[in-house]
Protein backbone atom coordinates (compact mmCIF):
# COMPACT_ATOMS: atom_id res chain seq x y z
CA UNK A 1 0.00 0.00 0.00
CA UNK A 2 3.05 2.22 0.73
CA UNK A 3 4.03 2.65 -2.92
CA UNK A 4 1.12 3.19 -4.56
CA UNK A 5 0.28 6.03 -2.28
CA UNK A 6 3.57 7.36 -2.92
CA UNK A 7 3.75 6.87 -6.53
CA UNK A 8 -0.04 8.61 -6.91
CA UNK A 9 1.25 11.54 -4.67
CA UNK A 10 4.67 11.91 -6.89
CA UNK A 11 2.51 12.12 -10.28
CA UNK A 12 0.30 14.85 -9.10
CA UNK A 13 3.23 16.55 -7.94
CA UNK A 14 5.24 16.60 -11.41
CA UNK A 15 2.28 16.57 -13.44
CA UNK A 16 0.50 19.51 -12.00
CA UNK A 17 3.72 21.53 -10.39
CA UNK A 18 7.23 20.49 -11.82
CA UNK A 19 6.23 20.34 -15.48
CA UNK A 20 3.44 23.18 -15.64
CA UNK A 21 4.98 25.67 -13.02
CA UNK A 22 8.57 24.85 -13.65
CA UNK A 23 8.46 25.62 -17.62
CA UNK A 24 6.92 28.98 -17.08
CA UNK A 25 9.56 29.97 -14.61
CA UNK A 26 12.54 28.58 -16.79
CA UNK A 27 11.44 30.43 -19.80
CA UNK A 28 11.00 33.82 -17.79
CA UNK A 29 14.85 33.12 -16.69
CA UNK A 30 16.35 32.28 -19.61
CA UNK A 31 14.29 35.49 -21.02
CA UNK A 32 15.53 37.38 -17.57
CA UNK A 33 19.21 35.83 -17.89
CA UNK A 34 20.44 38.24 -21.07
CA UNK A 35 19.24 41.11 -19.58
CA UNK A 36 21.10 40.52 -16.35
CA UNK A 37 24.15 40.26 -18.62
CA UNK A 38 24.02 43.26 -20.17
CA UNK A 39 22.98 45.16 -16.87
CA UNK A 40 25.26 43.30 -14.62
CA UNK A 41 26.28 45.29 -11.01
CA UNK A 42 28.62 44.36 -8.35
CA UNK A 43 25.70 43.87 -6.22
CA UNK A 44 21.77 42.88 -7.42
CA UNK A 45 19.27 45.48 -6.29
CA UNK A 46 17.83 43.11 -3.95
CA UNK A 47 21.03 43.58 -1.72
CA UNK A 48 21.91 47.25 -2.22
CA UNK A 49 17.97 47.44 -0.99
CA UNK A 50 19.00 44.85 2.17
CA UNK A 51 21.95 47.41 2.87
CA UNK A 52 20.02 50.60 2.44
CA UNK A 53 17.78 48.96 4.88
CA UNK A 54 19.39 47.04 7.51
CA UNK A 55 22.70 47.26 8.44
CA UNK A 56 25.34 44.67 8.32
CA UNK A 57 25.92 41.90 10.90
CA UNK A 58 29.10 43.58 11.60
CA UNK A 59 28.07 46.64 12.45
CA UNK A 60 26.16 44.75 15.47
CA UNK A 61 27.62 46.00 18.79
CA UNK A 62 27.87 42.36 20.25
CA UNK A 63 29.83 43.74 23.28
CA UNK A 64 26.88 45.09 24.76
CA UNK A 65 25.80 43.24 27.74
CA UNK A 66 22.34 43.40 27.40
CA UNK A 67 22.68 40.85 24.44
CA UNK A 68 23.30 38.73 27.17
CA UNK A 69 19.50 38.74 28.07
CA UNK A 70 17.87 39.13 24.23
CA UNK A 71 16.66 36.57 21.80
CA UNK A 72 17.90 35.89 18.72
CA UNK A 73 16.46 34.44 15.14
CA UNK A 74 18.02 33.79 11.68
CA UNK A 75 18.35 30.69 9.43
CA UNK A 76 21.29 28.61 8.75
CA UNK A 77 21.41 28.68 5.11
CA UNK A 78 22.65 32.04 3.69
CA UNK A 79 23.10 33.48 7.52
CA UNK A 80 25.14 30.55 10.44
CA UNK A 81 26.44 29.07 6.94
CA UNK A 82 28.81 31.06 3.98
CA UNK A 83 27.73 27.95 2.08
CA UNK A 84 25.63 29.83 -1.06
CA UNK A 85 23.51 26.28 -1.86
CA UNK A 86 22.67 23.41 0.62
CA UNK A 87 23.49 21.02 -2.53
CA UNK A 88 26.81 19.50 -0.69
CA UNK A 89 25.00 18.64 2.23
CA UNK A 90 21.79 17.19 0.24
CA UNK A 91 25.02 14.74 -1.27
CA UNK A 92 26.12 13.84 1.87
CA UNK A 93 23.21 12.63 2.99
CA UNK A 94 21.87 11.22 -0.36
CA UNK A 95 26.30 9.39 -0.37
CA UNK A 96 26.13 8.23 2.90
CA UNK A 97 22.53 7.23 3.86
CA UNK A 98 21.30 6.19 0.56
CA UNK A 99 24.15 4.81 -1.32
CA UNK A 100 26.72 5.79 -4.45
CA UNK A 101 23.56 5.23 -6.97
CA UNK A 102 21.33 7.79 -4.99
CA UNK A 103 24.65 10.20 -5.10
CA UNK A 104 24.83 9.71 -8.62
CA UNK A 105 21.06 10.50 -9.32
CA UNK A 106 21.76 13.74 -7.52
CA UNK A 107 24.59 14.54 -9.31
CA UNK A 108 22.67 14.32 -12.57
CA UNK A 109 19.76 16.53 -11.46
CA UNK A 110 22.29 19.41 -11.21
CA UNK A 111 21.14 19.13 -15.40
CA UNK A 112 18.19 20.98 -15.07
CA UNK A 113 18.35 22.08 -11.46
CA UNK A 114 19.25 25.29 -12.15
CA UNK A 115 16.21 26.73 -13.83
CA UNK A 116 13.97 26.06 -11.13
CA UNK A 117 13.23 28.01 -8.71
CA UNK A 118 14.28 28.15 -5.31
CA UNK A 119 10.95 26.29 -3.72
CA UNK A 120 10.85 23.64 -6.49
CA UNK A 121 14.64 22.85 -6.51
CA UNK A 122 14.66 22.07 -2.81
CA UNK A 123 11.60 20.16 -3.55
CA UNK A 124 13.59 17.93 -5.78
CA UNK A 125 16.70 17.75 -3.97
CA UNK A 126 14.66 16.82 -0.98
CA UNK A 127 13.00 13.99 -2.76
CA UNK A 128 15.93 12.25 -4.42
CA UNK A 129 18.16 12.47 -1.02
CA UNK A 130 15.47 11.17 0.89
CA UNK A 131 12.79 9.14 -0.91
CA UNK A 132 12.65 5.26 0.69
CA UNK A 133 15.37 6.00 3.19
CA UNK A 134 14.92 4.90 7.31
CA UNK A 135 14.81 7.44 9.80
CA UNK A 136 17.25 6.72 11.64
CA UNK A 137 19.43 6.18 8.86
CA UNK A 138 18.37 10.19 8.37
CA UNK A 139 19.38 11.10 11.79
CA UNK A 140 22.29 9.27 11.77
CA UNK A 141 23.79 10.90 9.12
CA UNK A 142 22.40 14.56 10.69
CA UNK A 143 24.08 13.35 13.65
CA UNK A 144 27.65 12.04 12.96
CA UNK A 145 27.92 12.94 9.37
CA UNK A 146 27.14 16.91 8.60
CA UNK A 147 27.78 18.68 11.98
CA UNK A 148 31.95 18.66 10.51
CA UNK A 149 30.73 20.36 6.95
CA UNK A 150 28.43 22.53 8.84
CA UNK A 151 31.52 23.68 11.20
CA UNK A 152 33.77 23.80 8.92
CA UNK A 153 31.18 26.48 6.99
CA UNK A 154 30.37 28.47 10.04
CA UNK A 155 30.17 32.49 9.65
CA UNK A 156 32.38 33.74 12.07
CA UNK A 157 30.94 37.35 12.07
CA UNK A 158 27.16 35.78 12.15
CA UNK A 159 28.31 33.36 14.93
CA UNK A 160 29.36 36.32 17.31
CA UNK A 161 26.54 37.68 17.43
CA UNK A 162 25.08 34.37 17.80
CA UNK A 163 27.06 33.87 20.58
CA UNK A 164 26.25 36.97 22.83
CA UNK A 165 22.52 36.09 23.24
CA UNK A 166 21.19 34.38 25.65
CA UNK A 167 17.99 32.64 23.29
CA UNK A 168 18.45 31.56 20.10
CA UNK A 169 15.43 29.87 17.47
CA UNK A 170 16.12 28.85 14.20
CA UNK A 171 13.65 28.94 11.14
CA UNK A 172 14.92 27.17 8.18
CA UNK A 173 12.99 25.79 5.38
CA UNK A 174 15.70 23.02 5.02
CA UNK A 175 14.36 19.82 6.51
CA UNK A 176 14.23 19.97 10.51
CA UNK A 177 15.89 16.64 10.64
CA UNK A 178 18.97 17.81 8.57
CA UNK A 179 20.28 20.55 11.27
CA UNK A 180 18.38 19.95 14.12
CA UNK A 181 21.17 17.48 15.98
CA UNK A 182 23.75 19.86 14.78
CA UNK A 183 22.31 23.19 15.99
CA UNK A 184 21.67 21.24 19.17
CA UNK A 185 24.47 19.82 19.78
CA UNK A 186 27.29 21.93 18.84
CA UNK A 187 25.38 25.56 18.54
CA UNK A 188 23.37 25.24 22.03
CA UNK A 189 19.61 26.15 20.36
CA UNK A 190 16.82 26.74 22.12
CA UNK A 191 14.59 25.04 19.14
CA UNK A 192 14.71 24.24 15.45
CA UNK A 193 11.49 25.32 13.23
CA UNK A 194 11.98 23.86 9.42
CA UNK A 195 10.64 22.04 7.42
CA UNK A 196 8.91 18.94 8.08
CA UNK A 197 8.56 15.74 5.77
CA UNK A 198 5.88 13.15 4.91
CA UNK A 199 6.66 9.51 6.41
CA UNK A 200 4.95 6.04 6.00
CA UNK A 201 5.97 4.05 9.09
CA UNK A 202 9.87 4.49 10.03
CA UNK A 203 11.09 5.59 6.04
CA UNK A 204 10.50 8.93 3.94
CA UNK A 205 8.69 9.60 1.23
CA UNK A 206 10.21 11.93 -0.18
CA UNK A 207 7.42 14.40 -0.38
CA UNK A 208 6.50 17.50 1.97
CA UNK A 209 4.20 16.82 4.83
CA UNK A 210 0.70 18.51 4.79
CA UNK A 211 2.47 21.64 6.05
CA UNK A 212 4.56 22.46 2.77
CA UNK A 213 8.01 24.06 2.46
CA UNK A 214 8.55 26.34 5.80
CA UNK A 215 7.33 29.85 5.24
CA UNK A 216 9.91 31.90 7.60
CA UNK A 217 8.12 34.85 8.52
CA UNK A 218 4.92 33.22 9.01
CA UNK A 219 6.27 30.43 11.09
CA UNK A 220 7.66 33.41 13.27
CA UNK A 221 4.73 35.30 13.49
CA UNK A 222 3.14 31.84 14.61
CA UNK A 223 5.57 30.98 17.52
CA UNK A 224 5.76 34.30 19.01
CA UNK A 225 2.76 36.29 18.27
CA UNK A 226 2.50 39.13 19.29
CA UNK A 227 6.09 39.02 21.07
CA UNK A 228 8.80 40.55 18.81
CA UNK A 229 12.39 38.61 18.93
CA UNK A 230 14.93 40.98 20.11
CA UNK A 231 17.32 40.40 17.06
CA UNK A 232 17.03 39.07 13.65
CA UNK A 233 19.64 37.56 11.73
CA UNK A 234 19.20 37.06 8.09
CA UNK A 235 20.56 37.05 4.07
CA UNK A 236 20.32 39.82 1.73
CA UNK A 237 17.62 38.07 -0.21
CA UNK A 238 14.50 40.07 -0.49
CA UNK A 239 12.93 36.45 1.19
CA UNK A 240 14.59 37.52 4.62
CA UNK A 241 13.69 40.95 4.75
CA UNK A 242 10.02 40.07 5.78
CA UNK A 243 11.21 37.89 8.09
CA UNK A 244 14.28 40.32 10.19
CA UNK A 245 11.64 42.88 9.48
CA UNK A 246 9.48 41.37 12.54
CA UNK A 247 12.44 41.85 15.04
CA UNK A 248 12.93 44.86 17.53
CA UNK A 249 17.20 44.78 15.75
CA UNK A 250 17.52 43.47 12.13
CA UNK A 251 21.51 42.50 10.60
CA UNK A 252 22.35 41.25 7.42
CA UNK A 253 25.04 38.88 6.26
CA UNK A 254 25.95 39.72 2.86
CA UNK A 255 27.05 36.86 0.67
CA UNK A 256 30.18 38.28 -0.68
CA UNK A 257 31.30 38.88 3.34
CA UNK A 258 30.66 35.22 3.82
CA UNK A 259 32.77 33.86 0.35
CA UNK A 260 35.29 36.16 -0.06
CA UNK A 261 36.04 37.66 3.76
CA UNK A 262 39.15 36.07 5.32
CA UNK A 263 37.34 37.29 8.29
CA UNK A 264 34.01 35.03 7.90
CA UNK A 265 36.46 32.10 8.48
CA UNK A 266 35.88 30.18 11.27
CA UNK A 267 38.98 28.41 13.00
CA UNK A 268 39.07 25.20 14.44
CA UNK A 269 39.64 27.28 17.97
CA UNK A 270 36.53 29.35 17.97
CA UNK A 271 34.78 26.22 17.50
CA UNK A 272 31.42 26.29 19.79
CA UNK A 273 32.40 23.01 20.79
CA UNK A 274 35.54 20.83 19.59
CA UNK A 275 34.72 18.07 16.75
CA UNK A 276 36.22 15.22 18.40
CA UNK A 277 34.07 12.41 16.37
CA UNK A 278 32.35 12.35 13.23
CA UNK A 279 31.89 9.57 10.99
CA UNK A 280 31.27 9.16 7.04
CA UNK A 281 33.10 8.87 4.17
CA UNK A 282 33.67 11.76 2.10
CA UNK A 283 36.56 13.56 3.51
CA UNK A 284 35.54 16.94 0.62
CA UNK A 285 32.83 19.01 0.89
CA UNK A 286 30.63 17.57 -2.31
CA UNK A 287 29.69 20.57 -4.50
CA UNK A 288 28.19 19.20 -7.53
CA UNK A 289 32.32 20.05 -9.50
CA UNK A 290 33.49 18.12 -6.75
CA UNK A 291 31.32 15.33 -6.69
CA UNK A 292 31.85 14.77 -10.79
CA UNK A 293 35.37 14.54 -10.17
CA UNK A 294 34.91 11.95 -7.35
CA UNK A 295 32.82 9.55 -9.51
CA UNK A 296 35.07 9.99 -12.92
CA UNK A 297 38.03 9.23 -10.18
CA UNK A 298 36.36 6.10 -9.00
CA UNK A 299 37.03 3.35 -11.67
CA UNK A 300 40.62 4.56 -11.74
CA UNK A 301 40.43 4.63 -7.84
CA UNK A 302 39.20 1.09 -7.50
CA UNK A 303 41.68 -0.38 -9.77
CA UNK A 304 44.87 1.77 -8.05
CA UNK A 305 43.55 0.45 -4.85
CA UNK A 306 43.73 -3.00 -5.67
CA UNK A 307 47.10 -2.66 -7.24
CA UNK A 308 48.40 -0.86 -4.27
CA UNK A 309 47.36 -3.99 -2.03
CA UNK A 310 48.67 -6.32 -4.35
CA UNK A 311 52.15 -4.55 -4.24
CA UNK A 312 51.58 -3.99 0.17
CA UNK A 313 51.04 -8.41 0.07
CA UNK A 314 53.84 -9.56 -2.50
CA UNK A 315 56.59 -7.99 -3.13
CA UNK A 316 59.57 -7.16 -0.36
CA UNK A 317 59.68 -3.97 1.62
CA UNK A 318 62.04 -2.06 -0.29
CA UNK A 319 59.87 -2.66 -3.71
CA UNK A 320 56.42 -2.24 -1.85
CA UNK A 321 58.13 1.42 -0.63
CA UNK A 322 59.07 1.81 -4.70
CA UNK A 323 56.47 1.22 -5.79
CA UNK A 324 53.81 2.81 -3.72
CA UNK A 325 55.46 5.91 -3.98
CA UNK A 326 55.31 5.68 -7.75
CA UNK A 327 51.46 5.35 -7.19
CA UNK A 328 51.09 8.11 -5.61
CA UNK A 329 51.03 7.03 -1.63
CA UNK A 330 53.42 9.05 0.77
CA UNK A 331 55.65 7.28 3.33
CA UNK A 332 57.85 9.89 5.58
CA UNK A 333 59.18 8.07 8.36
CA UNK A 334 61.24 10.03 11.30
CA UNK A 335 63.36 8.88 14.12
CA UNK A 336 65.49 5.68 14.85
CA UNK A 337 65.56 2.09 14.49
CA UNK A 338 64.97 0.86 17.79
CA UNK A 339 67.72 -1.98 18.72
CA UNK A 340 66.29 -5.21 21.26
CA UNK A 341 68.42 -6.07 24.34
CA UNK A 342 69.72 -8.91 23.34
CA UNK A 343 69.79 -9.83 27.43
CA UNK A 344 65.77 -10.41 27.15
CA UNK A 345 63.88 -12.59 25.37
CA UNK A 346 61.08 -10.50 24.91
CA UNK A 347 60.44 -8.48 21.57
CA UNK A 348 59.34 -5.17 21.38
CA UNK A 349 56.53 -3.41 21.97
CA UNK A 350 55.44 -0.60 19.73
CA UNK A 351 52.40 1.49 20.99
CA UNK A 352 50.83 3.71 18.52
CA UNK A 353 48.77 6.25 17.83
CA UNK A 354 45.14 4.66 16.06
CA UNK A 355 44.29 6.50 12.72
CA UNK A 356 43.53 3.26 10.58
CA UNK A 357 43.85 -0.47 10.56
CA UNK A 358 46.88 0.27 8.18
CA UNK A 359 48.55 1.45 11.39
CA UNK A 360 50.46 -2.01 12.00
CA UNK A 361 51.00 -2.09 8.33
CA UNK A 362 52.83 1.04 7.36
CA UNK A 363 55.12 1.17 10.73
CA UNK A 364 56.25 -2.75 9.48
CA UNK A 365 56.86 -1.50 5.99
CA UNK A 366 58.26 1.99 7.55
CA UNK A 367 60.86 -0.46 9.71
CA UNK A 368 61.27 -3.27 7.02
CA UNK A 369 60.57 -6.04 9.32
CA UNK A 370 57.84 -7.87 10.12
CA UNK A 371 55.12 -7.36 13.23
CA UNK A 372 52.51 -8.99 14.60
CA UNK A 373 49.31 -6.75 15.35
CA UNK A 374 46.50 -7.21 17.69
CA UNK A 375 43.27 -5.34 17.36
CA UNK A 376 39.84 -5.81 19.45
CA UNK A 377 37.78 -6.18 15.91
CA UNK A 378 38.87 -6.85 12.68
CA UNK A 379 36.90 -7.87 9.52
CA UNK A 380 37.84 -11.29 7.44
CA UNK A 381 38.48 -9.30 4.44
CA UNK A 382 41.25 -7.08 6.73
CA UNK A 383 42.89 -10.02 7.82
CA UNK A 384 42.91 -11.96 3.99
CA UNK A 385 44.53 -8.42 2.99
CA UNK A 386 47.23 -7.80 5.54
CA UNK A 387 50.65 -8.43 4.72
CA UNK A 388 51.47 -9.30 8.36
CA UNK A 389 50.26 -11.56 11.11
CA UNK A 390 47.31 -9.92 13.36
CA UNK A 391 45.39 -11.24 16.46
CA UNK A 392 41.92 -10.66 17.99
CA UNK A 393 41.91 -9.98 21.20
CA UNK A 394 38.79 -11.00 23.38
CA UNK A 395 37.78 -7.58 25.57
CA UNK A 396 38.82 -10.11 28.57
CA UNK A 397 42.01 -8.29 30.54
CA UNK A 398 43.12 -11.74 31.67
CA UNK A 399 43.35 -13.60 28.38
CA UNK A 400 44.08 -10.55 26.41
CA UNK A 401 47.09 -10.02 28.12
CA UNK A 402 48.20 -13.78 28.14
CA UNK A 403 48.16 -13.40 24.42
CA UNK A 404 49.75 -10.48 24.46
CA UNK A 405 52.72 -11.77 26.50
CA UNK A 406 53.00 -14.73 24.74
CA UNK A 407 53.25 -12.97 21.04
CA UNK A 408 55.76 -10.34 22.85
CA UNK A 409 58.16 -14.01 23.72
CA UNK A 410 57.61 -15.05 20.09
CA UNK A 411 58.40 -11.10 18.35
CA UNK A 412 57.98 -7.81 18.18
CA UNK A 413 54.37 -6.57 18.68
CA UNK A 414 52.27 -3.34 17.72
CA UNK A 415 49.15 -2.09 19.83
CA UNK A 416 47.16 0.75 19.60
CA UNK A 417 45.53 1.55 23.06
CA UNK A 418 43.19 3.75 21.99
CA UNK A 419 40.95 0.66 21.04
CA UNK A 420 39.67 2.65 18.26
CA UNK A 421 40.58 5.25 15.61
CA UNK A 422 39.90 8.48 15.63
CA UNK A 423 40.13 11.39 12.66
CA UNK A 424 40.46 14.42 14.25
CA UNK A 425 43.87 15.51 16.09
CA UNK A 426 42.79 14.55 19.99
CA UNK A 427 44.33 11.10 21.40
CA UNK A 428 41.68 8.84 23.10
CA UNK A 429 42.50 7.56 26.51
CA UNK A 430 45.27 5.00 26.66
CA UNK A 431 44.22 1.21 28.26
CA UNK A 432 47.08 0.96 30.78
CA UNK A 433 47.34 -3.37 29.78
CA UNK A 434 50.50 -2.69 27.50
CA UNK A 435 52.04 -1.23 30.09
CA UNK A 436 51.90 -4.37 32.06
CA UNK A 437 53.23 -6.48 30.02
CA UNK A 438 56.35 -4.77 28.58
CA UNK A 439 59.41 -2.74 29.74
CA UNK A 440 61.20 -2.13 26.32
CA UNK A 441 58.06 0.51 25.23
CA UNK A 442 58.98 2.38 22.03
CA UNK A 443 56.09 4.98 21.24
CA UNK A 444 55.10 5.54 17.69
CA UNK A 445 53.43 8.85 16.46
CA UNK A 446 51.44 7.95 13.68
CA UNK A 447 49.14 10.16 11.31
CA UNK A 448 47.16 10.08 7.79
CA UNK A 449 45.94 12.28 5.65
CA UNK A 450 43.39 11.92 2.70
CA UNK A 451 41.72 14.17 0.00
CA UNK A 452 38.54 12.30 -0.83
CA UNK A 453 37.64 8.89 1.30
CA UNK A 454 38.14 8.80 5.06
CA UNK A 455 39.39 5.44 5.20
CA UNK A 456 37.54 4.33 8.42
CA UNK A 457 34.07 4.38 9.81
CA UNK A 458 31.80 3.80 12.95
CA UNK A 459 28.60 2.58 11.42
CA UNK A 460 29.55 1.38 7.73
CA UNK A 461 31.26 -1.73 6.49
CA UNK A 462 34.59 -1.95 7.69
CA UNK A 463 36.16 -4.26 5.69
CA UNK A 464 36.14 -2.01 3.21
CA UNK A 465 38.01 0.83 5.61
CA UNK A 466 41.59 -0.83 4.25
CA UNK A 467 40.07 -0.43 0.17
CA UNK A 468 38.69 3.34 0.62
CA UNK A 469 42.09 5.11 2.22
CA UNK A 470 43.59 3.15 -0.47
CA UNK A 471 41.34 4.65 -3.16
CA UNK A 472 42.35 8.15 -2.26
CA UNK A 473 44.71 9.88 -5.33
CA UNK A 474 47.84 10.33 -2.61
CA UNK A 475 47.28 8.93 0.56
CA UNK A 476 50.06 10.06 3.00
CA UNK A 477 51.45 8.08 5.84
CA UNK A 478 53.49 9.90 8.61
CA UNK A 479 55.52 7.49 11.15
CA UNK A 480 57.14 9.24 13.57
CA UNK A 481 59.63 6.89 16.02
CA UNK A 482 60.38 8.42 19.58
CA UNK A 483 62.50 6.38 21.17
CA UNK A 484 62.20 3.78 23.83
CA UNK A 485 60.51 4.68 27.43
CA UNK A 486 62.89 5.32 29.43
CA UNK A 487 63.38 2.68 32.57
CA UNK A 488 62.72 5.03 35.37
CA UNK A 489 58.96 5.50 33.39
CA UNK A 490 57.91 2.14 33.18
CA UNK A 491 56.03 -0.10 35.43
CA UNK A 492 59.64 -1.83 36.60
CA UNK A 493 60.68 1.46 37.71
CA UNK A 494 58.29 2.16 40.06
CA UNK A 495 55.27 3.42 38.39
CA UNK A 496 51.41 2.44 38.17
CA UNK A 497 50.75 1.18 34.39
CA UNK A 498 48.17 4.34 34.32
CA UNK A 499 50.77 6.72 35.23
CA UNK A 500 52.84 4.92 31.77
CA UNK A 501 50.33 5.04 29.53
CA UNK A 502 49.30 8.38 30.49
CA UNK A 503 52.89 9.51 29.91
CA UNK A 504 53.23 7.59 26.53
CA UNK A 505 49.92 9.06 25.93
CA UNK A 506 50.71 12.78 26.48
CA UNK A 507 54.20 12.32 24.30
CA UNK A 508 52.86 10.93 21.66
CA UNK A 509 50.30 14.20 21.30
CA UNK A 510 53.21 16.70 22.05
CA UNK A 511 54.89 14.89 18.71
CA UNK A 512 51.75 15.60 16.72
CA UNK A 513 50.90 18.31 18.56
CA UNK A 514 47.30 16.59 18.93
CA UNK A 515 45.30 17.03 22.30
CA UNK A 516 44.89 14.68 24.99
CA UNK A 517 41.19 13.22 25.61
CA UNK A 518 39.44 11.05 28.29
CA UNK A 519 37.34 9.99 25.82
CA UNK A 520 37.05 5.92 24.95
CA UNK A 521 35.97 3.65 21.96
CA UNK A 522 32.70 3.44 23.94
CA UNK A 523 32.33 6.68 23.84
CA UNK A 524 32.73 7.10 20.36
CA UNK A 525 30.52 4.16 19.38
CA UNK A 526 27.85 5.97 21.56
CA UNK A 527 27.68 9.02 20.11
CA UNK A 528 28.43 7.89 16.23
CA UNK A 529 26.46 4.38 15.85
CA UNK A 530 24.47 4.13 18.76
CA UNK A 531 26.07 1.13 20.05
CA UNK A 532 29.42 0.24 22.01
CA UNK A 533 31.27 -0.69 19.10
CA UNK A 534 31.38 -4.12 20.09
CA UNK A 535 30.94 -6.90 16.97
CA UNK A 536 28.67 -9.40 17.90
CA UNK A 537 30.17 -12.21 15.12
CA UNK A 538 29.58 -15.27 18.04
CA UNK A 539 25.89 -14.81 18.25
CA UNK A 540 23.61 -17.01 16.41
CA UNK A 541 20.39 -16.89 18.07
Amino acid sequence: MVFPVVFLKLTDWVLYQLLANSCYRAARKVRNYGFFLRNQTPRSSSQQLAASLFPSATHCDVGNNIRSSQTLVCDIHGVLLRAKTFFPYFMLLAFEAGGILRAFLLLLSCSFLWVLDYELKLRVMIFISFCGLRKKDIESVGRAVLPKFYLENLNLQAYEVWSKTSSRVVFTSIPRVMVEGFLKEYMAVDDVVGTELHTVGNRFTGLLSSSGLLVKHKALKAYFGDKKPDVGLGSSSLHDHHFISLCKEAYVVHKEDGRNNQSCLMPRDKYPKPLIFHDGRLAFLPTPFATLCMFLWLPFGIVLAIFRILVGICLPYRLAIFWGSLSGVQLTFQGCFPSSNSEQKKGVLYVCTHRTLLDPVFLSTALCKPLTAVTYSLSKMSEIIAPIKTVRLTRDRKQDGETMKKLLSEGDLVVCPEGTTCREPYLLRFSSLFAELADEIVPVAMNAHVSMFYGTTASGLKWLDPIFFLMNPRPSYHVQILGKVPPEFTCAGGRSSFEVANYIQRKLADALGFECTTFTRRDKYLMLAGNEGIVRENKRN
